[in-house]
Order: structure tokens, then C-alpha cells, then sequence
């Protein structure tokens, strides 16, 4: 009798052994296989863009987000935002009296400390309804204008920030708020640096120490990513702001050089 009962008793400490030593073989097994047959998945095969663009690697401080089938699908998802109904109506009522007053104060510090001027050229990017670009006007900048997917006349005109619709050295001042919104960041810094002038200005927002919003197609952990992609322009200031979720300004200013001739031209 007694033998009988410790049987099962043994039977089901081996099962109970294997199945806890099944995921350690599982391990040994992936281990030897070879390199060639191992399947990963690379940034590229996440998103499969148009040759005109070119993808940012994922590294430690700036994570593509996945998700994105083709160029037309990350457009098709940040219309969704764009044409939403209730949020244009939000932004054009409730919202718009109240960010351009906090547009204001954030340009009028930059004017303090000759970062932009009355007689800046601007440019706002993914301005939206336009509320950066009326903020502009109302502090003097009046040469001033918005790009975005859907227009929004006469503040906003119709563009694509990964390849902006302008000629080189258009503008003395960009500002943009929607970095995070960029799939190729590389490709958004450096159509800022084609149309800025030498010597021109850059302001960007960005969120450091939180995740911005469900349309954002790139995570920012640190401003060592946008030091490193801004290949043609000086690091002027980063500090702390309170931009609607946005907690950090990062000031670039677009090199220059003096030619023979005493014209400028870009390092």
C-alpha cells in the first residue's frame, strides 16, 4: 500500500521538474541555432518609407516608435488627430485665446535675448489652427507663417515637415512644438537647417522627463539626439518650460561663416 501511493508521488515531482526546466532548454536550444536562421526585427522592416526619407535608428535617448506599416499609414494616423472634429473646434475657441497668451510669453523672452526680432522671417511647424504664428504677429513678428498637413488660411499653410515646401535659407526663425510627431527626426532637422538662414534660429519643445501623446512616433529621453542631428548649427540654451506637456527648450542657432567677398554662408 505504501509503495503504491509513492509512486505518483514520484511521477508528479518529475513532470513538475520538467515542466519548470522546460523553458531553460527552450533558452539552450535558441542559443545554438545558427545566426543565419534567427529572425529580428529591424527599424526598416517596421517602416517602409518613401526613398526620399531616411530613417533615425532607434538608440538609447531617441526610440522610434513601431507600428508604422508605410509613410501613407503614419499620415493617415496624424490626420486622425489633425481632422478631428472636436479637437479643431477646441483649438479654435476654448484653447486659442490661452496658448497664444503663452505663445506670447515664450517669443517675447526669446526677443530679450535677441533670439528673434520684429523683422524675423518665421516659420512655426505642425502650427496646427496657428496659434504659435498669431502669437508671433501679436508681439510685432509680422512675417510670420504656419506649415501643417491640413491648411488653416491665412496662418497656416499646407506642408509636410519632413520636407518642407520652401527654398533654401527661407527663414530667420523656426519654432516647433511637435518633434515628437516626427517618424524620420533626421529628416525634420534637417529641412530646419536647409531653410534657415545662416545665423538663423531654431526653438524646439520638447518632452524629456514625460511620454507625449498617443500620435507622437518617436520617444526624446535626452537632447543629446537633436545636439548630434543638428549637424550645422550651434547649441545656444536648454532650460526648462511648461509648454502643454512639454517641458524643455532647445535653442539652436544655424552657423555661419564669412566668405572673401563678405557674404555668409553655412559651416
Amino acid at each position: 500500500m505504501k509503495t503504491t501511493q509513492t509512486k505518483p508521488l514520484i511521477l508528479r515531482y518529475f513532470l513538475l521538474s520538467l515542466l519548470l526546466s522546460l523553458p531553460f532548454l527552450l533558452l539552450l536550444l535558441f542559443s545554438f541555432q545558427p545566426h543565419h536562421l534567427r529572425r529580428t526585427t529591424t527599424t526598416s522592416e517596421q517602416t517602409q518609407q518613401p526613398n526620399n526619407h531616411t530613417t533615425t535608428s532607434s538608440s538609447e535617448d531617441l526610440r522610434i516608435r513601431p507600428g508604422y506599416s508605410s509613410y501613407e499609414n503614419y499620415i493617415k494616423r496624424q490626420l486622425g488627430k489633425t481632422l478631428n472634429p472636436k479637437l479643431r473646434k477646441i483649438w479654435t475657441t476654448r484653447d486659442w485665446d490661452r496658448k497664444i497668451q503663452v505663445f506670447s510669453r515664450f517669443f517675447d523672452e526669446l526677443k530679450k535675448k535677441n533670439l528673434l526680432s520684429n523683422s524675423s522671417k518665421s516659420l512655426c511647424i505642425g502650427a496646427r489652427v496657428g496659434q504659435e504664428v498669431e502669437a508671433l504677429k501679436r508681439i510685432g513678428v509680422s512675417d510670420s507663417v504656419g506649415i501643417d498637413l491640413v491648411p488653416y488660411p491665412p496662418l497656416v499653410l499646407e506642408g509636410d515637415f519632413h520636407n518642407q515646401p520652401f527654398q533654401n535659407e527661407t527663414f530667420d526663425f523656426e519654432f516647433s512644438n511637435v518633434f515628437d510627431h516626427a517618424l524620420y527626426p533626421e529628416n525634420f532637422v534637417s529641412e530646419i537647417e536647409r531653410t534657415l538662414k545662416p545665423g538663423g534660429v531654431c526653438v524646439i519643445h520638447v518632452a524629456l522627463s514625460r511620454r507625449s501623446d498617443k500620435f507622437s512616433a518617436n520617444d526624446l529621453y535626452s537632447v543629446k539626439p537633436l545636439v548630434k542631428m543638428f549637424k550645422g548649427s550651434e547649441l545656444v540654451h536648454v532650460h526648462q518650460v511648461d509648454g502643454f506637456g512639454l517641458d524643455t527648450e532647445v535653442v539652436f542657432r544655424k552657423k555661419q561663416i564669412k566668405a572673401i567677398d563678405g557674404s555668409s554662408s553655412l559651416v
